[in-house]
């Protein structure tokens, strides 16, 4: 069942929004891991340099995750004005509406997504 106008506007509020909301997280953890880098010092002790390393490595593959989900919801934003949200990139079929409801930038059915993790597309 194609999805309606109605369906797909709310969609892009959607994106929207949570386009705004992953932007402004990423920000705020690259400005921290930016200013943690700033005050490192001689006095902290060896065991505390290892910890804010450690968590500055985390900060780091979080904002990574981060980065590429906003990869995804520009692709999503992308197929709306294209006319094809809801639409397979990979085989053309139509994803689910329960799936768009989930992850409203999937941009693949379940299947496609498995087999392109895998590699096997």
């Amino acid at each position: 069942m194609k999805l309606k106008k109605a369906e797909i506007e709310e969609f892009r509020k959607r994106l929207e929004k949570l386009r705004r909301e992953m932007t402004k997280m990423v920000k705020v953890v690259s400005d921290d891991v930016k200013s943690e880098g700033e005050s490192k010092g001689y006095s902290q002790h060896q065991a505390d340099e290892g910890t804010d390393d450690f968590d500055r490595m985390v900060s780091l593959e979080l904002t990574d995750k981060e980065i590429k989900v906003l990869r995804q919801i520009d692709r999503a934003l992308e197929k709306i004005k294209e006319n094809t949200y809801g639409v397979c990139d990979i085989t053309g079929e139509e994803i689910p509406l329960k799936r768009l409801e989930a992850i409203p930038y999937a941009t693949m059915t379940v299947e496609a997504q498995d087999k392109f993790e895998k590699g096997l597309l």
